[in-house]
């Protein structure tokens, strides 16, 4: 089974993972929960509240630091959460300047270029 995701099904991810308890899901989340569920992204616990598992996590946080790698490739100064930008740093794919600026090394590029080439099939 294909576990690329869509736009859709991200966004369906993040309000999952920020819902507090009780809250009635969104249609977006009703729209998408049967295949997260499927892809074992969710779980449904017996009170009907939906919550990520360890996968839905790492994926949500596997999309943060790709999209921060994005961001510091064309703004030094790009924001990144700290869990982000300890994660880039110790793979090597980011350097932190002293100034607080950030940018990207040799690595962080190849990462990026093969991203992009996976992403277009």
């Amino acid at each position: 089974m294909d576990d690329r995701l869509t736009t859709d099904e991200y966004d369906a991810l993040t309000q999952i993972g920020k819902a507090a308890r009780g809250e009635r899901p969104s249609a977006c989340v009703a729209r998408n929960s049967k295949k997260l569920n499927g892809l074992k992204f969710i779980s449904h616990a017996r009170d009907g509240q939906l919550t990520l598992t360890e996968k839905g996590q790492q994926t949500l946080f596997l999309k943060q630091c790709i999209e921060g790698l994005r961001a510091v490739s064309t703004d030094a100064l790009a924001h990144l959460s700290a869990d982000v930008a300890l994660f880039l740093g110790k793979k090597g794919h980011i350097t932190h300047a002293d100034d607080g600026t950030f940018a990207i090394t040799q690595r962080g590029q190849e990462s990026l270029a093969d991203i992009d080439a996976a992403s277009k099939y």
